[in-house]
């Protein structure tokens, strides 16, 4: 099969992945739709495997990594979905508490990308949780596909409970210091934001290509801001002058970058939508902020 430079591939075939991925389109349309683009000897086959997902080979820090201690734990989410379960991961060397960080998924479930950008957190020396919000419905199915379709079963806002369950889990645990902060991406940018209005205690969100709260929830947001748009990804970018608009009506502590020529999903690393250079200055900048707001 040949191998695609994803520098070579049309704009319009990763937003038909965007709109496929955020279920504005279903499979069989996606299909259709992808094979207008398998022309000169690219084939459909081709163009998936660049746009789909590929977990085996891009793992950046294992599950058993021995720097690290992570497990599957559960903890209760009252007004949500009940018992949750989580991946939890903090540095192997002890230290008497350290910062929390929440890693919240896509629109998805736990996927492996999510779990290992969890196992990340931890090894910049943090400690950090990485919910799956379907574990009401058996957690994640092992693809996205049918993780999309389960997480379609679950409500918007009970979800956003279980991650809220999962801040309050995370402060009163015995090895974190109590300062606390989220990061998710996609979906997960929409709780991140959430969750700064949501939750007086977070010190510190970082959406990743996240939906914005609506104008009259802003003014509730007491966390540090941090937040990171590709510049191709027009559906969550449309909200975004808004939304900075009325940050700074209400002198919130925010700080923004967009992402030249970087598509939504830039950061993940599993797909050809992931850009090495972005995703790792965004990742830096993620722990730096982390480092100087959650003391």
């Amino acid at each position: 099969m040949k191998k695609l430079d994803p520098k070579d591939i049309n704009q319009d075939v990763y937003d038909l992945y965007d709109d496929y991925a955020h279920n504005r389109l279903d499979r069989r349309e996606f299909m259709e739709k992808l094979s207008v683009y398998a022309v000169g000897g690219i084939t459909v086959t081709n163009l998936l495997s660049c746009v789909m997902p590929n977990y085996v080979d891009n793992i950046q820090v294992p599950q058993d990594d021995d720097r690290l201690l992570t497990e599957i734990i559960s903890y209760q989410s009252d007004k949500g979905g009940g018992k949750i379960n989580a991946q939890l991961s903090r540095p192997k060397k002890k230290k008497a508490q350290r910062p929390g960080i929440i890693v919240v998924h896509e629109n998805r479930g736990l996927n492996p990308y999510i779990a290992d950008v969890g196992r990340r957190a931890a090894l910049a020396g943090f400690i950090s949780i990485a919910p799956d919000a379907l574990t009401p419905l058996g957690g994640y199915p092992g693809n996205d596909d049918d993780g999309r379709a389960l997480q379609r079963e679950r409500d918007r806002g009970e979800m956003l409970e279980d991650f809220i369950a999962a801040f309050e889990f995370l402060r009163d645990h015995e090895e974190c210091n109590g300062h606390v902060g989220v990061v998710g991406f996609c979906f997960g940018g929409w709780v991140s934001n959430m969750m700064a209005v949501r939750v007086p205690g977070l010190k510190a969100a970082v959406p990743f290509y996240g939906g914005q709260p609506a104008a009259e929830e802003v003014p509730q947001i007491q966390a540090s801001l941090l937040l990171h748009f590709g510049e191709l990804d027009k559906r969550v970018n449309e909200g975004w002058p808004a939304y900075e608009a009325e940050l700074k009506k209400q002198n919130k502590e925010y700080e923004a970058h967009m992402y030249a020529a970087a598509n939504h999903g830039f950061h993940n690393d599993t797909t050809s939508r992931y850009d090495e250079e972005d995703a790792q200055l965004a990742w830096k900048r993620t722990i730096e902020f982390f480092t100087k707001t959650l003391v």
